[in-house]
């Protein structure tokens, strides 16, 4: 299965249900009256961490997600069905990048919305809109028999950023073949493609390493990184975000050449992930020497032992200091903390002002905009002689009207409310 660890998508909440207009008919009572039912809430959208996915490959094909509507209401002022919400599973370890989309289908403000890092973790992305009243809320004394309800609310649109981040203990860093993937299969039961040229591994491999009866860690090895790895050299730039989540960082490297090269290889590495993310370097880091079963790789580790401080030499083929690294490995996971999680940015608070709208001129039209003011247009039956009355009604007393004719609109003018368009009288 391919690798994918980034997807856009867009989804759409689900509408509300109609209220509608419906009358008591029951034999034996002599007055009738409005008995019109309220539309059920629209779906939600809503994330959930899954476990036992590793990849958002399932996005690759599917771009767009809808919840399911609310059912209109019905006679007898019976409400309609609420429409079911639409669960959408990411991988454990998604962050979440949410931009608001209008009615309009204009994009607005985008923020880091949720960080995926539990498992079962349920995320809601985009709220069902509220059902419509029917018309048994709008008797009055002097209004008897309304004959109009109120459509429902349209669901919150949005599209989704997701990147995904894997979660792991450790990370096994290196140049292409430092022996990574040789290291993960011979610790673990993952099985990695090995094979003696670079880039053998083009994808991330998680591996869970056995430590004791109860006692395992998760390792991934990150496919080979080279120098701009951090710029996307060697597609580096998407595989260094997988190491930003691990406890541990193991550095492999290849042991069968002079120390001048390994000191190199090494200096390579620690430059990406400075340029990447400096406070990766601040990471607990095992740097590890293979191949010592080869005799150039041992004189080369010997000579390095005094040069790197804890420096380990491994043997992937022999298993000579493996059992003794997957020991020290698992030592350092205890004692460091997670990473810590990344925290959401806060919504953006509209403070009101002394009016809920805004008016502004574009190319000759009203524009009217404010929350209160858009969604009563979205719920307005237009063609309700009544309801328009009604909308009309509020709109004078909110005071848009007043503000219209002191911003000098004329008899005929266009006036736009949430796409609706009028002619000004």
């Amino acid at each position: 299965m391919q690798f994918i660890d980034e997807a856009t998508i867009g989804v759409a909440a689900g509408k509300g249900g109609d209220g509608i207009v419906a009358w008591r008919r029951e034999k034996y009572v002599p007055k009738g009256g409005p008995a019109g039912g309220d539309g059920g809430r629209g779906g939600d959208v809503v994330l959930l961490a899954d476990p036992e996915l590793g990849t958002l490959v399932d996005f690759r094909f599917k771009k767009q997600f809808a919840a399911d509507s609310g059912k209109a209401g019905s006679t007898s002022n019976k409400s309609g069905k609420a429409g079911d919400d639409l669960i959408v599973r990411v991988p454990v370890g998604t962050l979440v990048t949410r931009t608001e989309i209008d009615g309009e289908g204009n994009r607005g403000h985008s923020r880091l919305f949720a960080d995926m890092s539990t498992p079962n973790e349920r995320v809601r992305v985009a709220k069902g809109g509220r059902g419509g009243l029917g018309n048994q809320h709008f008797a009055t004394a002097a209004r008897q028999a309304p004959r109009f309800a109120y459509n429902g609310e349209p669901g919150e649109r949005c599209e989704l950023k997701l990147e995904l981040k894997l979660l792991a203990d450790a990370g096994i860093l290196g140049l292409p073949n430092a022996g990574k993937s040789t290291l993960l299969s011979v610790v673990s039961a993952a099985r990695p493609k090995i094979a003696d040229y670079p880039f053998t591994t083009l994808d991330p491999q998680l591996g869970v390493v056995r430590v004791a009866e109860f006692e395992s860690f998760v390792m991934v090895d990150v496919p080979g990184l080279i120098e701009g790895a951090h710029e996307g050299a060697g597609l580096g730039d998407r595989f260094l975000r997988h190491v930003e989540r691990t406890r541990v960082l193991v550095h492999l490297i290849a042991g069968d050449k002079s120390v001048d090269e390994v000191l190199a290889d090494k200096a390579t590495i620690e430059n990406e992930l400075r340029a990447w993310n400096a406070a990766l370097l601040d990471r607990p880091t095992i740097v590890v020497i293979t191949k010592l079963d080869l005799p150039d790789a041992r004189a080369t580790y010997e000579a390095l032992r005094e040069t790197i401080p804890g420096v380990r030499g491994i043997s992937a083929a022999t298993g000579e200091g493996v059992q003794e690294l997957i020991y020290a490995t698992w030592e350092t996971i205890r004692a460091t903390p997670l990473p810590a999680v990344a925290q959401p940015e806060p919504a953006q608070i509209q403070l009101s002002a002394d009016e809920p709208f805004e008016i502004r001129k574009e190319e000759g039209i009203f524009v009217v905009s404010g929350e209160r003011v858009e969604r009563l247009a979205n719920m307005t039956d237009f063609d309700s002689d009544e309801a328009l009355a009604r909308f009309e009604q509020i709109l004078a007393k909110m005071g848009v009207d007043r503000k219209l004719r002191e911003l000098g609109v004329q008899e005929g003018d266009t006036v736009r409310i949430a796409g609706v368009e009028f002619d000004y009288s």
